[in-house]
């Protein structure tokens, strides 16, 4: 059979992987796929740059369009990134009849929706393998090997930055911007590190596997998103006492009024399996109902893990590129008609409904009847203390302190209780600075 012909729009770091492992395992992937795929034609602005990676046997121009164009060219796989020219030419190429295989986690938790509406009327594929943590294949386990269970919880380490920030916040003792110039020194962060140390990075991959997961569109506009820049070290060593480490986590949720999907850092019990990724590495547990819990594990970044799984979706590709459309596996794992259904009747929760539990930091005086007052704020609010830890006044401010720590673990309460409860613990006079409030998951 003739090998399925592939145009790449952007060959930098993931698209010389891609390059590289289809030459290296060509005839492995040959035997699995059951013809041969070749990229035949590679557009790059830096057209020398990529004609150095490629070499003389494909065909390399400038212009992304003329990929599209070509009645040869099969299967698309967009590599650009961002929002702007990438969803105008993945339109074009779906247009144009071509399969799309993207590693674009903006483009479709913004734009998804109109995308795979695009490409089912048109009868073509848009693969995302690799647009959720890199090389861990959790996208093809929630869409197929999943599929017989009703997924209660999601809950990931999807961004490799600012766990590897993090781990060395905990492991070193030191304060976040003194470890994300480390990060960035080390290539592991962006000049521009925003998207990841805001959160920004891990709620695009979130959305996509809440859609997945819950049967739902894709709508990040509903995400709540919470980065890692206001951490200090001292919460993680206090974190660390109590028996619990903080993970910057991506959590979509069943509710009994809808869906959670939120990305904030959580206090995860040290004894948990996640709480002990380390560095860049990724993880995301899901638990369903008949298989229970199950964790994947790996690289989420770099340029042969996220080649992996973009050319297993070459792969899926090919093995269903003369299926009926109509029995092909769906975008989204439902069914199309189901999702405008589906998004009436598990609506994206605010925030303020979300039920969780919480560690609470509060800087106070150290004076007789502070704790009475906090915990009777607590207890006023129906919040219910799990554990209190006090700091001695001279292991916080030095010998003769007058302040002092006080760290409350709660149990699960309303985010809007708790709201309410901190807005009143922050005006006593004895409470000395704004409190720190990290919501506490144990993941069982």
């Amino acid at each position: 059979m003739k090998p399925i012909q592939v145009g790449l729009l952007g060959i930098g770091t993931v698209g010389s992987g891609v390059f590289n492992v289809l030459q290296r395992n060509q005839e492995e992937i040959r035997r699995r796929a059951g013809r041969g795929i070749e990229i035949a034609m590679v557009a790059d602005l830096d057209v020398e740059r990529a004609k150095a990676v490629v070499g003389d046997g494909v065909q390399v121009v400038s212009d992304a369009r003329a990929v599209i164009a070509n009645p040869d060219i099969d299967i698309v796989i967009e590599l650009i990134g961002g929002y702007g020219i990438a969803k105008a030419l993945v339109l074009e190429a779906i247009a144009a009849g071509k399969h799309v295989v993207t590693a674009n986690k903006a483009l479709l938790a913004v734009h998804g929706t109109e995308i795979f509406a695009a490409a089912s009327a048109k009868g073509v594929m848009v693969a995302f393998e690799a647009a959720v943590a890199g090389g861990i294949p959790i996208i093809k386990a929630l869409r197929e090997g999943l599929t017989a269970n009703r997924i209660q919880w999601i809950a990931g380490i999807i961004n490799g930055t600012t766990n590897f920030i993090l781990s060395e916040m905990r492991s070193k003792g030191l304060d976040f911007d003194v470890v994300l110039k480390e990060a960035q020194r080390l290539g592991y962060a962006e000049a521009d590190p925003t998207f990841d140390i805001e959160g920004v990075d891990a709620a695009h991959k979130a959305t996509i596997m809440s859609a997945i997961a819950f049967g739902i569109p894709v709508q990040f506009d509903k995400a709540y998103v919470e980065g890692i820049t206001q951490l200090s070290a001292q919460d993680i060593k206090y974190a660390e006492q109590l028996g619990y480490r903080i993970k910057l986590l991506g959590i979509t949720k069943r509710a009994d009024k809808g869906v959670e999907l939120r990305v904030h850092p959580s206090l995860v019990p040290s004894k948990r399996l996640i709480a002990n990724v380390e560095g860049a590495m990724n993880a995301v547990v899901v638990q369903g109902d008949a298989v229970g819990t199950t964790l994947y594990y790996g690289k989420g970044a770099g340029s042969e893990p996220t080649a992996s799984a973009v050319i297993a979706d070459l792969v899926d590709i090919a093995r269903l590129h003369t299926a009926d459309p109509e029995h092909r596996v769906p975008h989204l794992a439902f069914q199309p008609h189901t999702l405008t259904d589906a998004m009436d009747a598990l609506p994206v929760l605010p925030m303020s409904e979300v039920v969780t539990s919480y560690y609470l930091r509060l800087r106070v005086a150290d004076q007789a009847g502070v704790l009475a007052k906090v915990t009777g704020i607590l207890a006023g609010a129906g919040i219910s203390i799990d554990a209190v830890l006090q700091r001695e006044a001279d292991e916080v401010g030095g010998e003769g302190s007058t302040q002092t720590d006080l760290i409350i673990l709660t149990h699960d309460t309303r985010e809007g209780t708790m709201n309410d409860a901190i807005a009143q613990m922050q005006a006593l006079p004895t409470v000395l600075a704004p409190i720190t409030r990290i919501r506490k998951e144990e993941l069982n």
